[in-house]
């Protein structure tokens, strides 16, 4: 009986082994695409370089990329509505610089990537490939000159909207709070040329935070397939950023692709109670920051880096990210989902995704869930590149 048990234990690390091996195997074998990380703001927040060892200060560095397997990242380029005409331009800008000063510091270790044929030079080189987003065409400034400006720097896409709208596009945090924009929702006759222009140079367009309205509209419009660079499920998690069951059956018509989102509050629906407990507990602590960096982000950010512990309790498990995931493919298909991470721009994401070293884990739980190879490699990058290619064609 005893040599019996020793076998089937070794016959189980075994098979446990093997299974540990094929997913590493196949995540480090495959072309991974995350579609968005706000690194270059939260750089310029926290004065931090890509190329720092920055491990317990930010979600990603240059190394630990690697470590995680990334073959090709899109930075996003952010700012917030608070940086208005004459100084939203300039700050993405300022952040198109330092990505473009970060690759030509590291030109061993990375590439900047505008063509499909670049991106499989950086691949078949292991050099990582940047890729640039605008996330937000506030940062436009209503000019299809600086658009094309964006475009000749590097940007592949562009969030029509950020959370808040635009004089030609309504956002979907604008749009769920019924909010008043003195003119209908959706996109204006500008905004429709904004679509169409961005078909036309080869930019892609992204429904991630947009409203409703301005979604059907832009679908209405584009003739290229979109994305969603980072957004989850609404039927599973019922907030504005999320998209209808609706939408997902209209970006799968549209050939498009749609990214999770890992932040908590667009996976898990009990999240933002639970955290509310978590800062209300630490409410005193938070105001002292608050008064040193009014955003409440980053306040946030600093309590949850600093109680680890805690705030594990409060984050949802990865298997319900997955079923995010799972999720779309049953409503429209494996060739529609990719990853958007949305790393370094939320301040909490699944138990196990602590960084972009832990990429790795979801290839492990899509190896559990019965996906196949060709499947996977279709969900870590393939799929976006795809659609990379439709739009520049």
């Amino acid at each position: 009986m005893k040599h019996k048990l020793i076998a089937t234990f070794l016959l189980l690390s075994s098979l446990l082994h093997t299974e540990a091996q094929s997913y590493q195997e196949l995540h480090q074998k495959a072309i991974v695409i995350d579609t968005h990380n706000d690194f270059l703001s939260t750089g310029i927040e926290k004065n931090k370089s890509f190329d720092m060892q920055l491990k317990g200060v930010t979600h990603s560095d240059l190394d630990r990329m690697k470590k995680g397997g990334i073959d090709i990242q899109i930075f996003s380029i952010f700012c917030d509505e608070t940086y208005g005409k004459g100084r939203a331009y300039a700050f993405a800008n300022r952040e198109i610089d330092s990505l473009y000063a970060v690759v030509k510091r590291n030109p061993k270790k990375m590439m900047l990537v505008k063509t499909p044929a670049e991106l499989s030079t950086a691949v078949q080189s292991g050099k990582l490939g940047a890729m640039i987003g605008v996330e937000g065409g506030h940062m436009i400034e209503n000019s299809l000159d600086y658009l094309e400006a964006f475009y000749n720097r590097g940007a592949r896409y562009m969030t029509l909207t950020w959370n808040n709208s635009t004089s030609w596009a309504s956002s979907a945090t604008d749009e769920r709070a019924k909010k008043s924009l003195g003119r209908p929702y959706g996109l204006t006759a500008f905004g429709k040329e904004v679509v169409k222009k961005m078909n036309a140079l080869g930019m892609i367009v992204d429904v991630s935070h947009v409203g409703e309205k301005t979604f059907f509209d832009a679908l209405a419009t584009t003739s290229k397939p979109v994305i969603a660079s980072h957004s989850c499920s609404y039927s599973i998690c019922p907030v504005p950023r999320n998209l209808t069951d609706k939408q997902i059956k209209a970006i799968g018509k549209n050939g498009g692709v749609i990214h999770i989102n890992f932040y908590s509050a667009f996976v898990d629906s009990n999240y933002k109670r639970k955290n509310d407990a978590f800062l209300k507990k630490h409410e005193a602590e938070r105001k002292r920051i608050l008064k040193q960096n009014p955003s409440k982000f980053y306040a946030d950010l600093y309590l949850h880096e600093k109680y680890k512990k805690e705030i594990d309790m409060v984050r949802p498990s990865l298997s319900l990210l997955i079923d995010h995931l799972d999720h779309i493919v049953k409503l429209i298909g494996v060739d529609h989902v990719g990853l958007g991470s949305d790393f370094d721009g939320i301040d909490s994401a699944p138990r196990g995704l602590d960084d972009v070293t832990n990429m790795p884990l979801i290839t492990a739980e899509l190896v559990k869930r019965g996906y196949s190879a060709k499947d996977i490699n279709k969900i870590l990058g393939e799929n976006f590149i795809r659609v990379f290619k439709s739009n520049q064609q």
